[in-house]
């Protein structure tokens, strides 16, 4: 009798205190403060509430592994989730890693990396993983899972990296191909207008679902050799395709057309990378974008954030290293291959723009990108990739 009325006084207790509670939300629903604060989601949680301390219930423990959760603590996205486990076949080591596409690469790395230069070809530039973030004179840009970056022309810019071995930093590369995107320029003819907006050579833009589910499809050709030669190159136009209808595809059309400055400084930007390790002068380059010499430095400034002279120097010094790491040259035998005459005047440039002497900067760069042996197979590309 007496738990009985014991239990009986509890009861009481805390229908009185439920009155309460449900007299306080009221007053504050009606409260302009309430309005704005006492939304429909907080209004459900506080009817929980009052529904679940009537009852007892035994606290349950629910196992939450890194398989089924994400590092914020949300669930994970199947497609996310296969992205990773396709990087992990297809990427395993940090660097870049040639697809068995031409022209698709793929980007890993496992630690954070400071802010350092690095030189992108035209490219698209999908993040699946991580963050990046790009400085190109007083420009910064953004690229990760929501963002996508996009190079109509070929940029030496800085960028630092976040990763970790928990959660690494993976990206895809698609090359801007400019014979395909002349046949898709033509092909969108009667629907595209003129370009609108000043064009960028780099921008950051949102990725949207359509673009998402190519990268995925793309992703997955490439796990299989076959499906990679016969399903890749449909899905690569594809991508070429939605970005060029996207928000900033007027870019990429830009440079394509000679009318304008920016197409003409694209062509001389292409002429440099053609050429780099031969005599250019300015005076060259201006005549042949059809500029006066002012003109031309001042437009060349405007889509590269530096001089003409000194993109043609940063040019050959990525060349060179990018030699030093994969072919195994030393310092005196790459400065010559890119157009240096004087091995001390190339080991001085090197050193102010990546910070180390050139035997420095090889050592560092094995060691973040756990870089192979040097290649005995001259490579044929004609712009400097770097993650």
């Amino acid at each position: 009798m007496i738990r009985q009325g014991s239990h009986s006084r509890s009861q009481e207790r805390t229908g009185e205190y439920l009155n309460v509670l449900k007299i306080c939300l009221k007053l504050l629903a009606m409260s302009a403060v309430g309005r704005l604060v006492l939304n429909f989601k907080h209004y459900s949680l506080a009817r929980h509430y009052i529904v679940m301390s009537t009852r007892s219930v035994e606290p349950v423990s629910v196992e939450r592994g890194p398989a089924n959760r994400d590092p914020a603590g949300g669930p994970v996205d199947p497609a996310q989730q296969r992205l990773v486990e396709l990087f992990d076949l297809l990427a395993p080591t940090p660097g870049m890693t040639r697809s068995s596409f031409e022209g698709v690469n793929l980007m890993r790395a496992n630690s954070p990396m400071p802010r350092m230069p690095v030189m992108y070809e035209p490219s698209i530039v999908i993040v699946c993983q991580g963050r990046k973030r790009g400085y190109l004179g007083d420009q910064v840009f953004q690229y990760d899972a929501q963002q996508y970056l996009v190079l109509s022309v070929p940029l030496p810019f800085e960028c630092e990296t976040e990763a970790s071995p928990e959660e690494p930093f993976l990206a895809i590369s698609v090359r801007v191909d400019l014979t395909m995107v002349a046949e898709l320029l033509m092909a969108l003819n009667e629907t595209q207008g003129a370009t609108q907006n000043e064009p960028l050579g780099i921008y950051s833009t949102p990725l949207d679902p359509a673009l998402s589910n190519a990268v995925q499809r793309l992703m997955e050709a490439l796990a299989s050799p076959l499906d990679a030669r016969i399903l890749a190159p449909g899905v690569v136009r594809e991508i070429c395709y939605r970005v060029l209808t996207g928000e900033q595809g007027d870019a990429i059309r830009a440079a394509l057309t000679h009318q304008n400055h920016f197409g003409r400084i694209a062509k001389a930007l292409r002429r440099i990378h053609a050429d780099y390790h031969g005599q250019l002068d300015v005076d060259t380059l201006a005549s042949e974008a059809g500029m006066s010499l002012a003109v031309f430095h001042a437009q060349f400034k405007a889509v590269t954030a530096t001089s003409p002279m000194q993109y043609v120097k940063t040019t050959r010094l990525h060349h060179a290293r990018l030699l030093m790491v994969q072919d195994g040259l030393n310092a005196g035998a790459a400065a010559a291959r890119v157009g240096y005459e004087s091995a001390s005047q190339f080991s001085r440039e090197f050193k102010r723009l990546f910070g180390l002497s050139p035997v420095d900067e090889v050592k560092r760069m094995r060691a973040v990108y756990d870089a192979p042996p040097p290649r005995l197979v001259k490579p044929v590309a004609r712009y400097v990739t770097a993650v």
